[in-house]
């Protein structure tokens, strides 16, 4: 039993957590490793990200797997990385879907290898009924990309005459992104030390609260997890209205 757990109130969870998870070639090189090393040592850190959400209900959890950036990095690691993707999916698609999490993927998947591609597409069609609750997959996304692609979608709209202009706002805008069908990031962390954004999720965290963790990605914890809740519960959300309004609500 977990003393941090127990300090989370169910009433206050966040909806939507999303986490960039960070950390794995520092966490390899401080043992001496190959960046590749950490890499596959962090899916356990993946698995307790998992379990807590479930375990506390929370409806939605995001993980920054793969970004469009990656795609620079040595050629040999990128290679790791979608072995491993394909490796993970394998071993973890029952897990998945025996806990009723439905699975799904955002980002340019074009870029994806064929196989990698293929095993997506396997779990997100056999996760798709299940309703306990959402993970969602960032794989060769990039935030700036989606904002860009949307912008480009509504313009082709109103040229085609199937939006007007003036009914563009924040919700129709919404409507053109890859996380359409979720709801905003209450929550973002962010583990390793770094503290920067990364683009990831630019327009969706745009009133999410923000932790900046000391922890490499591959030693991430449940209780860690729930000591993020803990503290999030322990701040005021106020979207621009004072102290005072917020406790008159």
């Amino acid at each position: 039993m977990s003393l941090i757990k127990d300090k989370i109130n169910s009433e206050n969870l966040p909806k939507h957590v999303a986490i960039i998870m960070d950390g794995n070639g520092r966490w390899a090189k401080s043992r001496g490793e190959e960046r590749t090393f950490g890499h596959k040592n962090a899916i356990n850190a993946v698995r307790n990200a998992i379990n807590a959400c479930n375990e506390i209900n929370i409806p939605y959890l995001t993980l920054y797997t793969f970004s469009s950036e990656n795609w620079s990095r040595p050629t040999e690691e990128v290679n790791t990385l979608m072995n491993l993707l394909v490796e993970t999916l394998l071993l973890e698609a029952e897990e998945i879907f025996s806990k009723g999490l439905r699975m799904h993927v955002i980002g340019n998947l074009e870029k994806l290898p064929v196989l990698v591609k293929e095993q997506l597409e396997r779990v997100v069609e056999l996760t798709k009924e299940n309703t306990k609750g959402n993970l969602v997959l960032a794989i060769s996304y990039g935030s700036q990309n989606e904002i860009l692609e949307a912008v480009k979608n509504i313009s082709s709209d109103v040229k085609e005459g199937k939006v007007e202009i003036e009914n563009i706002n924040e919700n129709l805008f919404e409507s053109y992104l890859y996380t359409k069908d979720f709801p905003p990031v209450d929550l973002l962390i962010r583990t390793s030390g770094e503290i920067r954004i990364s683009n990831f999720l630019l327009w969706q965290i745009a009133y999410a609260e923000l932790q900046f963790l000391n922890v490499l990605w591959p030693d991430f914890t449940k209780d860690i997890f729930f000591q993020c809740i803990v503290d999030y519960q322990n701040k005021e959300r106020r979207y621009g209205l004072t102290g005072e309004q917020v406790k008159g609500q």
